[in-house]
């Protein structure tokens, strides 16, 4: 047994003698190469950070549970971490802004990433969503362009309200997206204080093969709260990690955040006949039609000991399912389902899911041997299958359900005729008076900073198509009339 000490030492285990003083040729002599414990230092120095996420690059992340608090969620799947009433599952969250680097700002307007992993006793689940239920497009094809728009001009290297707004007024169906964004709810006072969703349509299936369409709600139980923009714009220039540190402080001091996890299900047979396309992330289904329906209770409750260990090395994929949950036709979802875990391999490496944050709970049991850091050896010299070997096995029971498909192979877009009603009942019948102002102003605000005037008619002509209020409060900030169609 070896015995434990404090004593100072190498990644490879040796204790080092002097840690203040570099080995030379005497007092003043060049520095040594044989040195290894200063050359290791400076290596491991250079190589401190791994490439940023794209997009989502600034986050935090806290520890927790998942409790099942209703038990006749299970007649709706399979899944393991929804099977009984009290079943309790670790899990690990990442929340995040979008379109900021690193170093960016917390209370900035922008999108936040919720993203759940569950460590089942089935495999890692992932929840890979935002605190909107919705999303700006609908084709994974037009996601590294809307990306750009938010990111820097390739020439000045500046971020600029002109890429935003001409690929937003080419793009009808961001309207919804851009009308929440614009909202109260587009700065969240706290990350504790927003609720998050799943965004996309996912597919359950239950023991008897009977699937459903669901879409995910984590309700926050601090209540929704949000933070004035110029209060914002205060804190970030003087404190731009102010979420960060909330989250983080709230839980060392025991106060622990919570949401309850509610879904609305669709069996699967309604979906050709329902009002809006099911599998459209610019759309929301109606909670009269589909009801929230409670599924179990998540605590946050626990800090991280590492960040780059455990919040910037953790990975997400919306791919990663477990038996019970699967892919629905979603366009967007069918894309992020290559492009997060190949991101991943990308930053983090292709052994990624090794790493002790996004190491499964359950048993690990395949034929990978290689790659750059592989640990896992999977016990067995046998690398391919089927082989004469070991008893690594398919597990039939556990194919997917699958979904009927038909048509031809081309360029299909979706349905084009609506982008405008869900963001006018949004605006009419769930904002009040007052926070329509504050959005026409936000509106106005982020519009103003756009260099080309077409641009701008543009999008008001959108907006009138959505209800003429909002296209004339804007014009009005901007001094401007709304132009005749």
């Amino acid at each position: 047994m070896i015995e434990k000490n404090n004593k100072l030492t190498t990644s490879t285990g040796a204790p080092v003698g002097d840690n203040q003083n570099s080995q030379t040729a005497g007092q003043n002599g060049p520095t040594l190469i044989q040195d290894v414990h200063l050359l290791e230092k400076l290596a491991h120095f250079n190589r401190e950070r791994v490439p940023e996420r794209v997009v989502h690059a600034k986050g935090a992340g806290a520890h927790g549970r998942f409790t099942v608090t209703n038990p006749e969620i299970a007649n709706y799947t399979k899944a393991d971490l929804f099977s009984d009433e009290g079943k309790e599952t670790p899990m690990f969250i990442r929340f995040s802004t979008v379109a900021g680097e690193m170093g960016s700002a917390d209370t900035v307007r922008d999108p936040r990433g919720f993203s759940v992993k569950f460590y089942t006793e089935e495999g890692n689940y992932d929840i890979v969503g935002n605190n909107t239920p919705i999303f700006f497009i609908r084709d994974a094809i037009k996601f590294p362009d809307f990306i750009h728009t938010q990111k820097r001009n390739p020439q000045t290297n500046l971020k600029e309200a002109n890429m935003v707004w001409d690929f937003w007024s080419l793009s009808p169906e961001s309207l919804h997206q851009i009308t929440i964004l614009h909202s109260d709810r587009g700065i969240p006072a706290t990350l504790r204080h927003m609720h998050g969703y799943g965004s996309h349509t996912f597919k359950w299936v239950n023991k008897e093969g009977e699937s459903f369409w669901v879409k995910y709600h984590f309700r926050t139980d601090q209540g929704v709260k949000n933070m004035d923009p110029a209060v914002a714009d205060q804190i970030a220039g003087t404190h731009p990690d102010y979420h960060t540190e909330d989250l983080f402080n709230a839980i060392a001091e025991g106060d622990h955040p919570s949401w309850t996890l509610k879904v609305q299900i669709m069996p699967e047979d309604e979906a050709a006949q329902y009002a809006y396309d099911p599998f459209d992330v610019t759309k929301v289904w109606s909670h009269k039609d589909y009801p929230l329906i409670e599924v179990g209770k998540m605590v946050l409750d626990r800090n991280p000991e590492n960040y780059f260990a455990e919040v910037e090395q953790s990975t997400f994929s919306p791919g990663n399912f477990v038996p019970g949950v699967e892919a629905s036709p979603d366009k967007m979802l069918q894309g992020r389902l290559f492009a997060y875990a190949d991101a991943h391999r990308y930053r983090v490496g292709v052994n990624h899911n090794q790493l002790p944050i996004n190491s499964p709970k359950a048993e690990v049991r395949n034929h990978q041997r290689g790659g750059s850091m592989a640990y896992h050896n999977g016990g067995s010299a046998v690398n391919y299958e089927p082989n004469s070997y070991d008893e690594i096995k398919e597990s039939k029971e556990d194919n997917i359900k699958p979904f009927k498909v038909s048509g031809e192979a081309n360029s299909v877009p979706h349905d084009q005729s609506d982008h405008f009603s869900q963001p006018r009942q949004l605006i009419l019948d769930v904002m009040s008076e007052d926070e329509r102002g504050r959005l026409y102003k936000n509106f106005a605000d982020h519009l103003s900073g756009v260099r080309d005037q077409q641009i701008v008619e543009r999008q008001l002509k959108l907006f009138n198509q959505v209800t003429p209020e909002l296209a004339e409060g804007v014009a009005k900030h901007l001094n401007m009339t709304v132009p005749a169609e």
